[in-house]
């Protein structure tokens, strides 16, 4: 059998791949014209905001945001450094309350200010 014949044989089969690997976020196979855009998929998910951890925050930019609920998993030096990196200097009294949120009293700019962080990384003043 040539080359040639070899791939042609195999082209249809390769081609057929991809429509059976479809699958929803749980994994299972779309049925009932379900997707993985009706499913939830990506908003069901949610990762902590670690795209810019190491680069301050523009000044004022903690007034706008809000605060989310979840499972925190940073420690108490993981908070005071990202509290740092965003322009917070003085940061004390840290403590996180029940809904996952981190709160502190910090310096900024020279004024006193109340600060929290959540599990995403959000940094706001409070």
């Amino acid at each position: 059998m040539s080359l040639n014949r070899s791939i042609l044989l195999v082209l249809p089969l390769l081609a057929a791949v991809p429509a059976s690997a479809q699958t929803t976020v749980t994994g299972q196979p779309a049925t009932g014209g379900a997707s993985s855009a009706t499913s939830g998929g990506q908003n069901a998910v949610t990762r902590p905001n670690t795209d810019y951890a190491d680069r301050p925050a523009a000044t004022g930019t903690a007034a706008n945001v809000k605060l989310e609920r979840g499972a925190n998993s940073f420690t108490e030096g993981e908070v005071r450094r990202r509290l740092e990196r965003a322009g917070y200097h003085e940061v004390k009294d840290l403590k996180k309350d029940d809904d996952g949120i981190w709160h502190a009293s910090a310096m900024v700019d020279g004024k006193p200010a109340s600060v929290g962080l959540d599990f995403k990384g959000n940094v706001a003043v409070q």
